[in-house]
């Protein structure tokens, strides 16, 4: 019997999906201090994971992810989604694809 060591943060039905395939697992609920780190490094985590597949699913688990950092900073997903549209609205999107080389001053 082999014991594999995660120590990262999961979604919250994993525990039920490992013990629906006959194993067992260990979890813990971490402190708010301990849940922003986590989701920080769950970040990091699920954008290498984007860089190396490029695919949906992994920007759907960035997301994921994004949105649980938004509200575990008491951020609403509206009030996050709001700030980006405000922000495009000022600042524009990325749909020109415009890389900027330099600025004289």
């Amino acid at each position: 019997m082999a014991i594999i060591t995660y120590n990262k943060l999961v979604r919250d039905k994993i525990p039920e999906i490992i013990e629906a395939d006959g194993k067992n697992c260990e979890t813990e609920i971490l402190s708010d201090e301990d849940y922003l780190k986590a989701l920080d490094a769950k970040l990091d985590e699920e954008l290498a994971e984007y860089h190396k597949d490029q695919n949906v699913e992994e920007l759907a688990d960035l997301l994921e992810v994004i949105y649980a950092c938004a509200v575990a900073r008491g951020y609403s997903k509206e009030e996050l989604e709001m700030t980006r549209i405000r922000k495009a609205e000022k600042r524009g999107g990325f749909k020109k694809k415009l890389l900027l080389n330099t600025v004289v001053d």
